[in-house]
């Protein structure tokens, strides 16, 4: 290479470089770039220790995925989308103390969570003084009324409208009442008796049990003595499991069909074949669903979470309810809470088809089905489509 060559590609590298300087300004100055702006904060309220944090895994899944896909496709209102975490232990005060981190020290724009109903309760307060918007997703029972509050949830007439015509009218008229003893089994308890009575069946017996009980015999003996031919379980988590082992152990699956309310993939593992075949139950969503939204939400977790993934319908409602939230920011353009509350409504698809935000009681009407366990899969049993519950702020 002469003189004149070398000075000539001396020349021409400044330009390249000058060029790809001004190239990577123009990108840093131009659009709202999502590393320097401002991120949106959502606080996720679960509990990832102290018996619930399978509930609190499933939840954050959907959140994640939505959050990533958001911000993919370039934030909102041109921010990206923080998700900061706090663990509530599954316990009501310290839900109370983490909201208040979340809110005070974190200075995030949303709150999602928490689990429990109890936790829920005890938050309202620091959530309407602050006002902060609430981001509930998870089956209750019913009655929250609040300007900051909004609910991706089955309320009792979500469960109770399909399930206790089919279990009358295929199974028998003779049910029995069994659940943990707290709001939300009790106030569903509400619901079937009425809808029970309705239906020209007759409630045998209704019994409640405080978490951690390990010995159900006397309670299955009452339920034999009561010739119940259908059990109505609301007895969430690991209770539950090892009420159905013993039912099972016992022989009363073959005296006494069982319903479980809130029962979803994650009990799988947990059972046998035997101790989950036959179960019955109701939700807005299953991992076999033959729907094309619903194989696709499946196969997004897939890829993000890997094939032995566990989609339940608290994965859906959790992503939902963020969707929820975030489109209604981007249609408000803007990031303070009321004018985002106000264009919280309308409707979204996810995995079963439209569900629709409700303006007055900010709850969703939901695509209900009824299932049944075979061969350790939850199957369809049959599609009930969009159930519209009783307002919550009537």
């Amino acid at each position: 290479m002469n003189k004149t060559q070398i000075l000539a590609a001396k020349t021409n590298r400044r330009k390249v470089l000058k060029g790809g300087a001004a190239i990577v300004s123009s990108m840093t100055i131009g659009a709202p770039a999502l590393a320097l702006a401002k991120p949106i904060k959502l606080g996720v309220l679960m509990p990832y220790s102290g018996g619930l944090e399978l509930f609190g895994a499933q939840a954050t899944q959907g959140i994640e995925m939505l959050v990533d896909e958001v911000n993919v496709a370039g934030g909102i209102l041109g921010r990206k989308v923080e998700i900061i975490k706090a663990d509530t232990r599954t316990d009501p005060k310290t839900t109370v103390e983490r909201v208040q981190q979340l809110i005070r020290r974190d200075r995030v724009d949303a709150v999602i969570g928490p689990i429990t109903s109890a936790s829920r309760d005890a938050v309202k307060s620091s959530i309407e003084r602050s006002r902060k918007p609430l981001l509930y997703a998870t089956d209750y029972e019913g009655g929250v009324c609040s300007k900051y509050i909004s609910c991706y949830s089955a309320l009792p007439a979500h469960y109770v409208d399909p399930l206790i015509p089919y279990l009358t009218e295929t199974i028998g008229k003779k049910i029995y009442l069994f659940g943990a003893d707290y709001a939300w089994p009790q106030k569903m308890n509400i619901a079937i008796r009425e809808a029970v009575k309705n239906a020209g069946g007759e409630v045998v017996g209704e019994e409640y049990t405080p978490f951690g009980v390990k010995d159900f015999a006397t309670t299955i003996r009452k339920i034999e003595d009561s010739g119940a031919e259908t059990i109505i379980l609301t007895l969430p988590g690991a209770d539950g499991v090892t009420f159905i082992k013993q039912f099972t152990a016992a022989g009363m699956k073959k005296k006494t069909r069982l319903a479980f309310l809130g029962f979803n993939e994650n009990y799988l593992p947990g059972l046998s074949a035997a101790e989950s075949e036959s179960i019955i139950g109701v939700s807005h969503f299953i991992q076999t669903l033959d729907r094309p939204e619903s194989k696709d939400f499946i196969n997004r977790q897939k890829i993000k979470y890997g094939d032995d993934v566990v989609v339940s319908d608290a994965v859906v409602a959790h992503y939902g309810i963020t969707k929820f939230f975030l489109d209604a920011m981007q249609r408000a353009d803007s990031d303070e809470t009321d004018k985002i509350m106000a264009a919280l409504s309308g409707s979204i698809i996810v995995a079963n088809g439209e569900v629709s935000m409700r303006t007055d009681d900010k709850h969703v009407d939901l695509n209900m089905l009824l299932f049944e366990v075979n061969d350790r899969k939850i199957k369809m049993n049959k599609y009930i489509g969009k159930i519209v519950a009783p307002s919550q702020c009537s």
